[in-house]
């Protein structure tokens, strides 16, 4: 018997959701084949109107949302670290779960974590194939300056910025049309490999959560 799981996946921003909606599906079905049950996942992208909340009541009206819209058992909420390290952004999330244990049934309470560090970007450089496909070049890692550890970069969303403007510096006006950022985030979270993002150690904590989550509904020993 196939069991259906619905899923709710809580960000910050929409270009977050575009990105990260097909990584979590796809994380989510990798580690369901460890399971002793058949799985079908839904995931579904909570917006909330987030004006004048702090992160755990943000959390908290998500977490209601995806109960009452999706009848979720899952809750994954992402957060950047803006940090070399993830300590304060696992704080953040420790917190609301604090408060989440708290309701009723009313609340999904069962959250899978996920945070990039240092940014979500860091991400979207663990394939340089990838996205120099996806911005229409073939100058190097080192001519576009992306040739360092993804999550050694303070800042991976100017990374990113200055290697589209690099790249298409030699384009000829009739080929330059203009590229932005908000263009890679679906496409290169569609088409990422796990594989790739795996060489990152807050993806593997975000794997290691899924199987954290499969084992809290019964399905992973």
């Amino acid at each position: 018997m196939t069991i259906q799981l619905f899923i709710g996946l809580f960000t910050e921003g929409t270009t977050d959701q575009a990105f990260l909606k097909s990584i979590v599906e796809k994380g989510f079905i990798k580690i369901g084949m460890e399971c002793h049950t058949d799985l079908e996942i839904f995931i579904h992208e909570l917006k909330i109107e987030k004006t004048g909340l702090g992160f755990s009541e943000q959390v908290m009206k998500a977490s209601k949302i995806g109960v009452d819209e999706f009848g979720i058992s899952v809750l994954c909420v992402h957060t950047d670290s803006d940090d070399p390290d993830d300590i304060r952004a696992f704080e953040k999330i420790s917190d609301a779960l604090g408060i989440l244990s708290e309701t009723g049934d009313s609340h999904c309470k069962l959250v899978t974590p996920i945070v990039p560090v240092q940014m979500i970007e860091a991400w979207m450089l663990a394939d340089k194939d990838l996205l120099r496909k996806e911005i229409g070049t073939d100058k190097s890692d080192n001519d576009l300056d992306i040739n360092r550890n993804p999550e050694t970069i303070p800042n991976p969303k100017i990374i990113i910025e200055n290697a589209i403007r690099i790249a298409r510096e030699d384009f000829s006006k009739r080929r330059r049309r203009d590229l932005t950022i908000s263009e890679l985030y679906q496409p290169i979270g569609q088409k990422i490999d796990l594989e790739k993002l795996e060489i990152l150690p807050s993806f593997r904590k975000f794997i290691e959560a899924v199987r954290e989550t499969y084992r809290s509904l019964n399905y992973l020993v």
